[in-house]
């Protein structure tokens, strides 16, 4: 889950990470008011949606009269901000943050991930603040300093002291540096955060350390334990597809492609997707049923992949283990039978109950096209998003009618 900047500079500020003073607004009227409480000469209109590269995006614009404050955030809410990390559509922002201006001598990079390969935290900072990190990560890759933290320790003075002279901070600024870096573990850890990034924390004239921007992700699955976090989640910055997925507990992720895939398990749904690329195809979602799917939950992924004008075929690729092959068959038939399904369906299924399931699908008289491994499988949705795959279709409904018969 994410939230926004402002929301997560009030979490940095409960564990002592130095933000600027800054209020939120939704309208206007309330941007106006809220430089007049901040006071000063200088304030700061961001855009907030759930999106880097808003600068670039004309979403952050630096006001110096209470006018241009109003002008700025005229012109900023309501509009649909395209950044490289919303897509060709865009996001429409309808919250702002006033901030007071800031007097930025150095723009430094900080974050924390978790990294799979050691199983730890890693604090990864950087001299190259503002920008993103990738970036710096492909072009000069020296200047990213990491740290792999030991959870029995945590973050020790002497790791953070190295960073913080890595990056740049002098030493007059070496006790602020470690404060900041300590506190953004210390929150990482205690809210279950996957993502913790402050771009650009900055140095100020005055050699003040201080977190510029804010960015927080949370591990869905832990988000039990924190209902207060849970509460910033914002629906309008989200998928409404996706909204309602986490509702029969699917993972599922919109794309741009026209053939819907309903997959479980998270590697096999990559897979999928690749192998539909392979053979000229394009996938219309990311969507893992998970190991316990029941017909109900079958039934309303079909419903959110169909939600999707523009999919044009459906591939089923299922492995059963714990999943049960019967069992996704028996969903799959319920499904197509609800939602009158129009459109080609291809099912592979391997393992458990395999020829069980199989046998279900050949007797529920509906046109599904079957396949013995993935890569006839996306052929055959390839073909059928095409045209090319009405014979096969016809011959299976026509199959399916003639088995009806006898029995």
């Amino acid at each position: 889950m994410k939230i926004h900047e402002y929301q997560g500079k009030e979490i940095f500020r409960k564990y002592g990470v130095a933000t600027p003073r800054g209020y939120p607004a939704f309208s206007v009227d309330e941007a106006v008011d809220a430089a007049k409480n901040l006071g000063g000469k200088v304030w700061v209109v961001k855009a907030q949606i759930h999106a880097g590269g808003r600068g670039k995006g004309g979403g952050v614009k630096v006001a110096r009269s209470l006018d241009e404050v109003r002008r700025h955030a005229s012109s900023i809410l309501g509009m649909q901000l395209k950044t490289h990390q919303t897509g060709p559509g865009g996001q429409k922002v309808r919250r702002l943050l006033i901030e007071e201006g800031a007097d930025i001598k150095k723009e430094l990079y900080v974050g924390m991930v978790v990294d799979r390969g050691s199983q730890r935290v890693v604090l990864m900072a950087s001299s190259e603040g503002g920008m993103d990190i990738e970036e710096v990560a492909a072009s000069t890759p020296e200047k990213i300093k990491k740290v792999f933290i030991d959870p029995a320790q945590g973050l020790t003075d002497a790791d953070a002291d190295e960073i913080a002279l890595g990056i740049g901070i002098p030493e007059r600024s070496l006790g602020q540096g470690r404060a900041i870096f300590k506190a953004l573990y210390k929150c990482f850890w205690e809210t279950d955060a996957s993502l913790a990034e402050i771009n650009p924390l900055i140095l100020t004239g005055n050699n003040e350390v201080i977190a510029l921007d804010s960015k927080l992700n949370f591990d869905d699955n832990a988000l039990f334990r924190h209902p207060e976090i849970a509460a910033l989640r914002d629906h309008d910055e989200e998928d409404p597809l996706e909204i309602e997925a986490s509702k029969y507990e699917l993972n599922y992720i919109s794309l741009d492609g026209n053939i819907a895939c309903m997959v479980n398990g998270a590697g096999l749904a990559m897979a999928t997707m690749d192998t539909i690329k392979l053979f000229g195809g394009a996938p219309a979602n990311f969507l893992d049923v998970g190991g316990s799917a029941t017909a109900e939950r079958v039934t309303a992924a079909f419903k959110i992949m169909l939600s999707n004008k523009k999919v044009k075929a459906i591939l089923v690729n299922i492995f059963g283990g714990i999943m049960k092959c019967d069992t996704i068959a028996t969903g799959v038939v319920a499904a197509a039978r609800e939602v009158k399904l129009s459109i080609p369906l291809v099912v592979r299924m391997k393992g458990t109950n395999e020829d069980l399931g199989k046998k279900i699908l050949r007797d529920s008289g509906l046109p599904i096209i079957s396949a013995d491994n993935m890569a006839e499988a996306a052929q055959k949705v390839v073909a059928a998003v095409k045209g090319t795959a009405a014979a096969p279709a016809k011959a299976a409904k026509k199959k399916a009618v003639t088995n009806k018969k006898k029995r």
